[in-house]
């Protein structure tokens, strides 16, 4: 399967990615990509991306990773809603408290099973 996906290039503390289409079984490191379709530099916000290639690759069956897709709706090269990145962990609600066994109620148990053994 085919997917679109940043790859990290550039110094320590510089960062710089391609965007590139890569096999998912693969790893993208180490220059194993199909074709690069893109270049990203956070640190000056500049984006350059093929719409046409990345056009053509989504039809033939790739998926953009969520960062990616989220790139190419800013830069209105496909159309759709942005996709959350980072998931909401949702509220936790109070556990209702249970009434704990009192220091009473299990001594004798403990007698009992004393009495048992001897």
């Amino acid at each position: 399967m085919l997917t679109i996906r940043l790859f990290r290039i550039g110094r320590k503390n510089q960062p710089a990615f391609k965007i590139v289409v890569t096999d998912k079984r693969r790893s993208s490191t180490r220059g194993r990509f199909v074709e690069e379709v893109g270049i990203y530099n956070p640190l000056t916000k500049q984006r350059n991306i093929k719409g046409d290639r990345v056009k053509y690759w989504i039809s033939q069956g790739a998926q953009p990773s969520p960062t990616v897709h989220n790139m190419l709706v800013t830069d209105k090269v496909i159309e759709g809603k942005k996709i959350a990145k980072h998931k909401l962990v949702p509220a936790k609600t109070p556990v209702e408290s249970q009434p704990e066994a009192t220091p009473t109620e299990t001594v004798p148990e403990a007698t009992e099973e004393k009495a048992q053994t001897s």
